[in-house]
């Protein structure tokens, strides 16, 4: 077997620093898509609340293209399919930024 693969050199030798620097080369520079392993954002979190009132964020993305008229059953939908449970929707409201820009919804629900 070949002494690189069983990486038998002594430290601080210019062979150990090759293979060091090909690992580094390897980790930092493959691209993700070759591994299929992308991360992937929640679109619906639970947000902590009070009074028995359960609100949760969406991400811009979800609702952003929906109609308006629209968005409270399919926020309904989302949550339903997230927490495996039917929740109400009792108000949908839009965050904006500074800008005026939509950075999200929160939705308030009931159980």
């Amino acid at each position: 077997m070949p002494r690189w693969l069983f990486w038998e050199f002594e430290r601080a030798s210019w062979q150990y620093d090759i293979i060091v620097a090909v690992l580094l080369a390897f980790i930092f520079f493959t691209p993700r898509e070759l591994f299929r392993d992308q991360p992937k954002a929640s679109n619906v979190v639970m947000v902590p609340a009070a009074d028995g009132t359960f609100v949760f964020y969406i991400d811009p993305h979800e609702l952003g293209q929906v109609n308006e008229s629209k968005r409270i059953g399919e926020a309904r939908q989302m949550i339903a399919q997230k927490y495996k449970e039917n929740w109400d929707v009792v108000r949908l409201e839009t965050l904006y930024d500074a800008e005026n820009e939509v950075k999200g919804f929160l939705a308030y629900a009931k159980h």
